[in-house]
């Protein structure tokens, strides 16, 4: 396994992240969803509590303009009485609107995410990751851009064991020119903390540069769902400049 112990300390810039897996004990699910940013406009968000869902709101909205708006505005999680869905961007409604009692949590990914590409913030072309939470079962999606320019889809079904996680990431790790994006299966990771408190705190720590780097971190939420009501959901949001 890929050092799923301390998985998240050895990712300098990660750029967003997703983890669906299961906390210690049962009946639960875990989500975890994580902001860093290098440019002024992505450190000016924040995440908010709203709607029925998770949402990237602005901390400054003349910052923010710099940005494109329409990549860095979105709904990160979702809350539907069938499941959750969570994403780097406005495709977290299409897979909600997909979510029904019964449903596999990978063809309802297949099937929201059939009409949306790879970001369009050339020359990065940021992957699109997005995942599911329906029937007491969890799947994973990457969408990027291959090397002729095409659309690569790819869903991964996240097995909920106690204690650990699947990662995906919309890059590698290092903060490189230019950002290497994220390729491959989920990395293992394993999940500490009995609350959502816990948990968020956590991921936040691991996440914080190492000695003389630079602070990328933006935000942290962590999300424990109960399978049999998925909407019911303990949620702890940790926002950096709300810290500062």
């Amino acid at each position: 396994m890929d050092n799923p112990q301390g998985l998240l300390r050895t990712l300098e810039y990660p750029g967003r992240l997703i983890v669906i897996g299961a906390p210690h004990g049962s009946g639960h699910a875990v989500i975890l969803y994580a902001i860093t940013g290098r440019s002024p406009s992505s450190q000016a968000r924040k995440l908010v509590l709203r709607d029925g869902g998770i949402w990237v709101r602005p901390t400054d909205e003349e910052t923010l303009k710099k940005g494109n708006v329409d990549l860095l505005v979105y709904p990160a999680v979702l809350f539907g009485p069938a499941g959750l869905a969570v994403s780097n961007g406005k495709q977290t409604s299409d897979i909600r609107d997909g979510l029904a009692p019964g449903a596999d949590p990978v063809s309802v990914l297949s099937r929201a995410l059939s009409a949306w590409d790879f970001e369009p913030d050339a020359p990065i072309f940021t992957p699109r990751i997005s995942g599911c939470l329906v029937g007491g079962r969890a799947a994973l999606s990457v969408v990027r851009r291959g090397s002729e320019g095409e659309t690569l889809r790819h869903y991964f079904e996240t097995v909920l064991r106690p204690g650990e996680g699947g990662l995906v990431s919309t890059y590698e790790g290092p903060n490189a020119e230019p950002l290497p994006a994220f390729r491959g299966e989920p990395r293992p990771i394993r999940l500490a903390g009995s609350t959502a408190a816990e948990a968020a705190e956590e991921a936040y720590a691991d996440l914080a540069p190492a000695p003389g780097g630079k602070d990328f971190r933006v935000a942290v939420v962590c999300v424990f769902a109960p399978l049999s009501e998925p909407d019911k959901a303990e949620v702890r949001i940790i926002n950096r400049h709300e810290r500062i």
